[in-house]
């Protein structure tokens, strides 16, 4: 220890007088600091405590899921997709979510995809053990409330049968009600003028029943470019109660555009096919990207925000991956927005068909643009870390009806088609109906 202070001061006399001045200094405040200690008064012992303010970003960085907005999703602020009067037509009655049931569906897997707790979905069950043995062509429809809780449940089991579930307290209510009406078939007829909307109006359709025309068509005809002068003719099943429409199905439509015939009719399992039992869907891919990564963030709709205790839902998943990483389209449709969105960062919107919409956020490039046709597993943008984003990922997003549904879980558009007795029965009654729908 002498050696080191002897060397130690040996350097210190060897440095010119400036420099040993200017290290005493340092040495003496270093001391100083090091061992003051200032007094403070603290009444009755309390404890000390400072208030900092934090900013809203400063404290985003604190918390976990840093990616994750506070107070709204990305999508809340001005990246809404356009709409056109089709999506009056076909988005039903506001906040109603409805379901046609098919092959391995149960009430879980439905409802589970839209974010429905699984405690509502129990309940259900509870109250209608029948519920748990749905059948093809059946069909549910819902209702939220603004936190995303369920607040009723309508099963259309037959055409005869409806029953409800609707909320009373923590539990669920069921009624029935028995149609007995007589149901007869009608078939509606025009030529396009102005639109197709007031066309099929002019020619006797419901809104509903329009609606129904369009989602059965959507994957062979863009609505928004029927041209005047186009035909369609439409078969409808109405219950008919003491003179009185109560309900109605589609069982078939055809339409004639540019001197092609388009015909969807209904099958058992209550999808369309084409008249030769084909399936009318575009299949999707299940990732937007070549390879899976991991979810850095799930599908949320009632997800609470950790500072304000508000419903901040995350309407989509996060993928966790290198800046850079191409982002591909999951079905065929056309890109309805491409740019940079606030929160969103850049941000790709595509519409496939009328009823599904799949979103891609926070890109670092746009590889398409407003208008552009794409092709399943087209490239669409690569992904970044834009907009209110704390590290690099993608922000996927599934849309059907106008409803966030968990990308994960989404019971996806697949490209199928009817197959051994199914396929003879639905051509039978191919045979039936389309005699119906000629233009004369």
């Amino acid at each position: 220890m002498q050696q080191i202070a002897r060397s130690v001061a040996l350097a210190f006399d060897n440095l010119s007088r400036p420099h040993r001045v200017m290290l005493g200094s340092l040495t003496v405040l270093t001391l100083a600091v090091a061992v003051w200690r200032p007094y403070v008064y603290h009444p009755e012992a309390s404890p000390v405590i400072k208030t900092i303010e934090l900013e809203k970003n400063e404290i985003r960085s604190l918390l976990p899921e840093a990616s994750e907005p506070l107070d709204q999703s990305p999508e809340a602020e001005d990246d809404t997709i356009p709409q056109d009067e089709l999506d009056d037509k076909t988005a039903g009655e506001a906040g109603v979510h409805e379901y046609v049931v098919s092959t391995g569906d149960t009430l879980s897997s439905i409802l589970n995809q839209y974010g429905i707790d699984m405690g509502d979905i129990s309940q259900l069950a509870a109250v209608d053990k029948d519920l748990r043995n749905l059948k093809i062509g059946q069909q549910l429809s819902w209702t939220l409330n603004a936190d995303g809780e369920l607040q009723r449940l309508t099963w259309e089991m037959s055409r005869r049968e409806t029953r409800t579930y609707d909320r009373s307290g923590t539990a669920f209510k069921l009624s029935s009600e028995m149609q007995q009406g007589e149901w007869v078939n009608n078939v509606l007829k025009g030529t396009v003028g102005s639109s197709f909307v007031s066309s099929a109006k002019d020619a006797g359709l419901t809104s509903a029943e329009i609606s129904g025309v369009i989602k059965a068509m959507q994957w062979q005809m863009d609505f928004r470019k029927v041209k005047k002068g186009d035909q369609f003719a439409v078969l409808m099943s109405r219950e008919m109660l003491e003179g009185k429409r109560e309900q109605s199905r589609l069982v078939g439509v055809r339409l004639r555009s540019g001197g092609k015939d388009y015909y969807a009719i209904r099958a058992e399992d209550g999808k369309f096919y084409d008249r030769s039992g084909s399936g009318l869907a575009k299949g999707f891919m299940r990732f937007p990207t070549a390879k899976q990564f991991r979810i850095s963030s799930n599908f949320n709709p009632r997800r609470l925000n950790p500072v304000t205790g508000r419903v901040a839902p995350h309407k989509g998943v996060d993928f966790a991956m290198p800046q850079g990483t191409p982002v591909l389209a999951v079905g065929d449709g056309e890109v309805v927005m491409a740019k940079r969105s606030g929160a969103a960062g850049y941000f790709v919107a595509i519409r496939h068909g009328r009823s599904y919409t799949t979103r891609y956020m926070h890109l670092k490039k746009l590889l398409v643009k407003p208008g552009q046709k794409v092709k399943r597993g087209d490239r669409v943008a690569l992904s970044g870390n834009t907009g209110r984003s704390t590290g690099p990922h993608l922000h996927y997003e599934v849309w059907v009806n106008q409803q966030a549904v968990n990308p994960l879980t989404a019971k996806l558009p697949r490209t199928e088609g009817l197959t051994g007795s199914d396929r003879n029965e639905y051509l039978a009654q191919v045979r039936e109906v389309t005699p119906q729908l000629s233009f004369n």
